[in-house]
């Protein structure tokens, strides 16, 4: 219940405090006050999107703030903490919640839970469990089929409405399965030519058998190879340079450092200090001979027939060129790729068997799924002859007592909701054929219908709230008195806010709110009060004739409220 709605720079409102509490709270005013802001200002803390253009002319931000009483535990209060925020107990199980919003003039929004900032997301959550919001544009609404069987399943109770959550699973796993088993058999020739592409590209892969790094290796191998006589000869040059072994008198580096190494021998014991140079030459007459040593090697190690062995290797490069051009990719990524491909061939040639398989699992989860739409379907029907009665009953309430509702449900194409087609039909009057509530019904015919049908589907529900906005539309006379005897019914078991031009509806409020403007300046400025008493008459004479002060208005308004007054 909503105990209290702040609102600020909203629209025409300036700054208005609006003391709500439970019962029947009526809120009116003249064409232009702000009455509309109310529900504007209600709906931006129940999460709806914000618009920037509703904010006071002059302002940076507008701002709402409503204080809800609430369950100490519960639903709700339990996903405010969940958010982080707090609710404050006030006693007898019950706690005060904070709701807040702020909307910026560039757009930007915040929410506030309890004391703690939040998505707004968080707001719309909370908001479908304290309220119901009903405008003109929902009593369009209730036109559409789809609102209709919405309202249907509602009040069809909670053994139905799991029913139907099963049915929209498994609706949903069936389209998934027939989705792939579709794909599947659409694609399998294509499938099955990329499986006999890649057969023979892992043919040609495997004959190849490229190895990781064999490109580098290759070239490296290319390049000694295509130098072969000048490494011969160098390497050659080399050890003849270092060892002669050629046996003439030429010096090599061997001998000259044996030679210089014997000098010092000869002469290191008349002075240590030639001992270090003795050592140097001793590591570079073994240093020597191991370079010697390793040249050996080498030239023996050089192939015999390059020529030969240099041709393989182009002819190697030239292969793996090839297959690197025709894939579109350099060797290393081929190797990489094709060590994957065989996980792919084997999951092209298992379609066959996963085709076999889908169409077994496509065929149990539509038994499934018709099951659950004739379950659906029973339910719905059960519920529409009750549905339809109930209201009936609340139309008669509502000053149509020869108006009837039907409600009917027929077979159609299976879909997320089901495979029935819901259609509700009014007779307005003994005699009448039903017509379909989107093309028989007027405006004013809605109202009582949304009205009927919320006070129905209110006494299986648990919102603890309900705001109508001029609920009342394309209603006068003796049936707008009716209307607000049957809200003020309403507001027995739920709390009640009401935005209303007549005050055949006002006149049953326990609470009554006016939204007054004044000149400031520029501005216009709209502030609220609570009126009682005189003030209270005057206002309902004002909305009767136009005329606060008028005698007439104002006996026809004493009267009125005189008329209400059991019901309040």
């Amino acid at each position: 219940m909503i105990e209290e709605l702040s609102i600020r720079d909203l629209g025409v409102i300036g700054d208005a405090r609006l003391p709500l509490g439970p019962g029947f709270t009526a809120v009116t005013g003249e064409t232009g006050a702000g009455k509309t802001m109310v529900v504007t200002a209600l709906a931006l803390l129940l999460g709806e999107r914000a618009d920037a253009g509703a904010i006071r002319a002059g302002s940076v931000q507008a701002g709402v703030e409503g204080r809800w009483l609430v369950p100490e535990t519960g639903a709700v209060a339990e996903r405010v903490r969940e958010a982080g925020g707090e609710v404050d107990p006030v006693g007898d199980g019950r706690a005060e919640l904070i709701l807040a919003r702020t909307v910026s003039s560039e757009g930007r929004s915040r929410g506030i839970v309890g004391g703690r900032s939040t998505p707004v997301g968080v707001l719309a959550e909370l908001g479908e469990r304290l309220v119901v919001v009903h405008g003109q544009s929902d009593q369009l609404r209730l036109r559409s089929a789809a609102a209709q069987r919405e309202a249907l399943d509602a009040s069809a109770g909670a053994e139905h409405a799991s029913t139907l959550h099963d049915y929209a699973d498994a609706y949903r796993d069936w389209r998934a399965l027939a989705s792939e088993l579709e794909v599947l058999a659409l694609d399998r020739e294509t499938r099955a030519r990329e499986a006999e592409q890649l057969r023979l590209d892992l043919d040609e892969y495997a004959e190849l058998a490229p190895q990781p790094g064999e490109e580098d290796e290759l070239a490296a191998r290319a390049e000694r190879l295509g130098n072969l006589e000048d490494l011969r000869a160098s390497a050659a040059l080399a050890q003849e340079a270092i060892s002669a072994q050629s046996g003439d008198d030429h010096p090599d580096a061997v001998a000259l450092v044996e030679e210089a190494r014997r000098a010092l021998a000869r002469v290191v014991d008349h002075d240590p200090g030639l001992a270090p140079a003795r050592d140097g030459l001793d590591a570079v007459a073994f240093q020597l001979a191991e370079v010697s040593a390793e040249l050996s090697r080498y030239l023996g190690g050089l192939d015999v027939d390059g020529a030969r062995e240099l041709e393989g290797v182009q002819e190697r490069r030239s292969a793996l060129a090839a297959f690197s051009r025709k894939h579109g990719a350099p060797v290393d990524e081929l190797v990489a790729r094709f060590e994957q491909a065989g996980l792919r061939l084997v999951e092209l040639d298992g379609d066959d068997d996963r085709i076999r398989a889908l169409e077994h699992e496509v065929q149990r989860a539509r038994v499934r799924v018709d099951e659950l739409a004739d379950r659906v379907g029973a339910g719905r029907r059960a519920a529409a002859e009750a549905l339809a009665s109930a209201v009936t009953a609340e139309l008669a309430a509502l000053a149509m007592p020869d108006a009837r509702l039907v409600v009917e449900v027929e077979a159609a194409e299976l879909g997320p909701t089901g495979r029935d087609r819901v259609a509700f039909l009014l007779t307005p009057h003994t005699g009448a054929e039903p017509r379909p509530l989107a093309r028989g019904a007027s405006g004013g015919e809605l109202s009582r219908v949304m009205l009927a049908l919320e006070v129905v589907l209110a006494a299986g529900g648990e919102t603890p709230t309900f705001v109508f906005d001029e609920v009342d539309a394309g209603v006068g006379g003796a049936a707008a008195i009716e209307i607000g005897r049957r809200l003020a019914r309403l507001a027995e078991s739920a709390q009640v806010i009401v935005v209303t031009h007549l005050a055949q509806v006002a006149a049953f409020a326990g609470n009554h709110l006016v939204v007054e403007k004044d000149r400031d300046g520029r501005v216009t400025a709209s502030s609220v009060r609570r009126v009682d008493a005189d003030a209270r008459a005057a206002e309902m004479a004002r909305l009767l004739s136009g005329l606060a002060d008028s005698e007439s208005g104002l006996a026809h308004a004493r009267e009125l409220l005189e008329l209400a007054q059991p019901a309040r």
